[in-house]
């Protein structure tokens, strides 16, 4: 028997009775697992990630079937093309989530490393432990992959988790939770050290945010209103990001083919994920003869443009930009364009108007480079690359568990390391403090 067919995939708050002490129950659980994943040794954490690497491939029909109700349920709904995309899963997807798994297994293990030793003048050696942060609570919205990533980045980096998705996933949720359940018993790892909250009541995020006696970390991952009221709420830490304005700057020095083909990339690569370009910044001695490049390449991806009042006088058809488009985040196929006078501008713009997620440069010149590089405060800052890139897969950290726009704990896309903390160890032969 398929092993989603042979356990409930129950949804609704009636299915866990009162939602205050399931959470509670919820919470007992991951502390108790936690524990063990502690202790847990690298080969059995990666056991179990394999597992579930080969359960997921062998359900992958059912994976399917139950995405299929969710995107169908969705459209009914209607729910917008941005998270019907999120929500939507493939054979393509499903690929993406089984490679990550493999990957995350070929990643070093960060627990028990130990870095920074010194030795004091008492004979002592004081150095720095990676350990795991305890129990991650997840709360996200429409994307099904999530529960599967942030599973393996919290199972490797030796965290309990618990995942809470959108009711709008519910059965996408459950078919990909089962199998993660499977991989876990199969590794001989305590089931509770995964656990996909079984009820979409909007109390149980309310109580999962207020539990530090079970939650050490919360990670929102969704809508600027869920993260708004994660922040607003939350009684335990919380690695998040609002929102991704991000910019493509093209200087007057850069070379055009390069600015074509990252411009329209950073747009259209997708429109729907927090890396994706949202205003385009052009240096005034380059706008007129580039512009009109670009506005035929976005043609044909059909994307509107809103521009400045100079961008109109080269893009006669494009809509004026009002204030607001220069703060919005579209995840849609909307591009604000601005023209600009030098990198002061642009880094002005960037400032008052961007998310601190990712914003990138295109240039020739070493030094507006390194400027740019430097007097950017965004977590991820680049030059002559795609904003797109800002991605855990893409930095080689394995499937990441979110972009954190924070200074305090992590920075930038949330891979294993990102999951760890560190505390100091001491190494002494007898030594006795005079």
């Amino acid at each position: 028997m398929s092993v989603l067919a042979s356990r409930s995939t129950g949804n609704a708050a009636g299915d866990v009775g009162d939602v205050a002490a399931y959470m509670t129950r919820l919470g007992q659980a991951a502390r108790d697992a936690a524990a063990q994943m502690r202790r847990a040794p690298t080969a059995m954490k990666n056991a179990a990630l394999l597992a579930m690497a080969d359960r997921l491939e062998r359900e992958r029909a059912e994976v399917l079937a139950a995405n299929a109700r969710d995107v169908q349920r969705g459209r009914a709904a209607g729910l917008d093309a941005a998270l019907l995309d999120r929500l939507a899963l493939d054979d393509a997807r499903i690929d993406a989530m089984v490679e990550g798994l493999h990957q995350v297994v070929s990643l070093p293990d960060p627990v028990g490393e130990i870095d920074g030793l010194k030795a004091r003048p008492s004979g002592i050696q004081v150095g720095q432990m990676r350990v795991p942060l305890g129990v991650i609570g997840i709360i996200y919205e429409s994307r099904p992959n999530v529960t599967l990533e942030a599973a393996s980045l919290c199972l490797k980096s030796g965290n309990a988790a618990i995942l809470r998705g959108g009711s709008e996933a519910r059965d996408s949720n459950a078919a990909i939770a089962a199998c993660l359940t499977a991989g876990l018993a199969e590794a001989g790892l305590p089931e509770a050290a995964v656990q996909v909250v079984a009820t979409t009541d909007r109390e149980a995020v309310g109580r999962l945010i207020a539990m530090p006696e079970y939650v050490d970390v919360i990670i929102p991952r969704g809508g600027k209103s869920l993260i708004e009221r994660i922040a607003r709420e939350a009684r335990v830490p919380v690695i998040k990001h609002l929102d991704g304005v991000c910019h493509v700057y093209v200087d007057a020095s850069a070379d055009p083919q390069k600015a074509l083909a990252i411009a329209v990339n950073a747009k259209t690569h997708r429109y729907g994920t927090c890396n994706t370009m949202e205003t385009l910044l052009v240096d005034t001695p380059v706008a007129e003869a580039l512009l009109p490049r670009l506005a035929a390449a976005y043609a044909e991806h059909g994307v509107e443009l809103r521009g400045c009042e100079r961008t109109r006088t080269i893009l006669s058809d494009c809509v004026p930009a009002e204030e607001a488009d220069w703060h919005a985040e579209y995840l849609a196929p909307v591009l604000a364009i601005r023209v600009v006078d030098g990198i002061e501008a642009a880094i002005a713009h960037i400032e008052r108007y961007g998310s601190h997620h990712t914003d990138a440069i295109v240039t020739e010149h070493y030094g507006l480079a390194r400027r740019f590089l430097a007097e950017v405060d965004s977590s991820s800052v680049m030059v002559n690359a795609s904003t797109r890139f800002a991605d855990g897969f893409e930095y080689g950290l394995g499937a990441e568990i979110g972009i954190s726009t924070d200074k305090l704990h992590a920075r930038g896309p949330v891979g294993l390391d990102g999951l760890t903390t560190r505390k100091y160890v001491v190494l002494g032969d007898g030594q006795v403090r005079q």
